[in-house]
């Protein structure tokens, strides 16, 4: 099949999130498949032009804007069997993905950039990701010339839908006619996408029933009632050859399934890079992840000081609410050599966390997959979470399930279940031993690879093109 990507952010392009990862991993698994993809993504000002050998000049078009038109160009590069298109215009590209007054705009013109450069040559399926490309499923739904092209839309997190004035719509080349979800002289992205998409899915399959739901459903809950026998949920997998304990060169020693002693290696070395004190007898705590509300930052922030009492260390990676920040910044203050923070993002060091962390903590609110428990999994670092969406689908709570456990997880959403989590984890980690090893080579040798997602994906743009078709 020829299948096209349309996302905001693409690793290793450019990434803010999880949403990167899956766009970046996933074309390149269905590419192994035998079918060739190609993948659609602004060209934005953080993309190092030199290091991935991406070409000055390019085919450009003329693209009709609302009243009037944009230039954009179309320079591409191939890697590991994907082709990738940087659409270029200086509307759309800015020196950071996300976090601009016009950012419905800019992605109005990149999903009509995308539409401009398929006509040419139709594809057999469109996957649009998230609200930033989710305005190019109604834009395919439309071109007489891709009348034969499926669609599919996947929700990332559909917390974020895009929602913005009716204006845009007219940039956009699309009808005014208002969604019933949407309010007066509003347009809602995703919604139109989940509308009008052959086939629309999500990132697990927990999630694709939690949405369905007014807890977890945002208020499009009803619309996607109404597509439910269309929604599908595919949990993610991971780029299992750079999360790979044994070769990961960003780590301070190598170790595997049968071999581990190297991840005591990497946990001394954690503990010495960021100013823990370096006690092997100590758990130690990772959280990798933006300090927000969905991520469970408010149970983090009220559980943390019970962990540190109790003998643990905390090492913890991200941005977010300026509110906890302060928070966090005032608590590691108190807690030198029990607790390690670092506020921002740094790739590496994540990897090092991964790999040096005894347990990974992630409470969220809701999670529609969540790539934190599986990169956790993969290093042997076993994940305390809470059920929910993609973690509940992943991880499996050893004391409920003692045979097949992965980790440690609870229901209610609040401090003292997480609490509670947290202490039987660290009491099976205080007896140690060859149940502790085994626990943690179990975690290892599980397969979350994109080979049997991407096998689900290969099913989801055929019933796309059927859908497509019979219409």
């Amino acid at each position: 099949m020829r299948i096209i990507f349309a996302a905001a952010e693409v690793a290793p392009y450019a990434k803010v999130g999880g949403l990167a990862d899956v766009a970046g991993s996933l074309p390149q698994a269905l590419a192994g498949l035998g079918h060739e993809v190609t993948v659609y993504l602004p060209a934005h000002r953080i993309i190092d032009a030199a290091k991935f050998a991406i070409p000055e000049k390019a085919e450009t078009r003329s693209i009709p804007y609302g009243a009037s038109t944009a230039r954009a160009g179309y320079p591409a590069i191939l890697r590991d069997g994907v082709r990738t298109i940087f659409v270029r215009s200086a509307r759309i590209g800015r020196d950071k993905v996300y976090g601009y007054p016009d950012d419905a705009k800019r992605y109005a013109l990149f999903c009509r950039a995308v539409l401009a450069d398929l006509v040419d040559r139709p594809p057999d399926v469109v996957h649009a990701h998230d609200w930033h490309a989710a305005l190019l499923v109604p834009m395919v739904d439309r071109a007489k010339q891709l009348r034969g092209s499926g669609t599919a839309f996947t929700i990332h997190n559909l917390a974020y839908q895009g929602r913005t004035s009716a204006s845009v719509l007219r940039l956009a080349g699309l009808p005014r006619s208002r969604l019933p979800v949407e309010a007066r002289d509003e347009c809602n992205p995703m919604a139109r996408a989940i509308a009008s998409a052959d086939i629309v899915s999500t990132v697990s399959e927990r999630y694709a029933e939690e949405i369905l739901t007014p807890e977890f459903g945002e208020g499009l809950e009803g619309l996607l009632a109404q597509r439910r026998a269309d929604l599908w949920g595919i949990t993610n997998g991971i780029d299992t050859k750079v999360f790979d304990p044994a070769h990961d060169p960003q780590i301070a020693a190598s170790y595997d399934a049968d071999d581990q002693t190297g991840k005591d290696v990497c946990k001394a070395a954690l503990q010495k890079e960021t100013g823990l004190q370096v006690d092997a007898l100590a758990p130690l705590f990772g959280v990798i992840g933006r300090l927000v509300e969905q991520k469970g930052v408010d149970l983090l922030t009220a559980v943390a000081p019970k962990v540190l009492a109790a003998g643990g260390q905390l090492v913890v990676l991200g941005t977010g609410d300026p509110a906890y920040e302060a928070k966090w910044r005032g608590l590691a203050g108190k807690q030198k050599g029990r607790l390690a923070l670092t506020l921002g993002f740094d790739a590496a060091l994540a990897q090092r966390i991964y790999a040096g962390a005894d347990l990974f903590l992630m409470p969220s609110r809701f999670e529609p997959c969540g790539l934190g428990q599986l990169i956790s999994l993969r290093y042997g670092t076993i994940p305390v979470v809470r059920a929910v969406g993609g973690l509940a689908d992943t991880v499996r709570d050893l004391d409920t399930d003692p045979r097949r456990g992965n980790g440690f997880s609870f229901a209610t959403y609040d401090p003292a279940a997480f609490a509670d989590a947290v202490e039987r984890a660290t009491r099976r980690f205080h007896l140690g031993g060859h149940q502790w090893t085994q626990l943690r080579a179990r975690a290892m040798r599980e397969d979350h690879s994109w080979t049997s997602s991407a096998m689900r994906y290969v099913d989801l743009y055929r019933a796309a093109s059927k859908a497509r078709r019979a219409a």
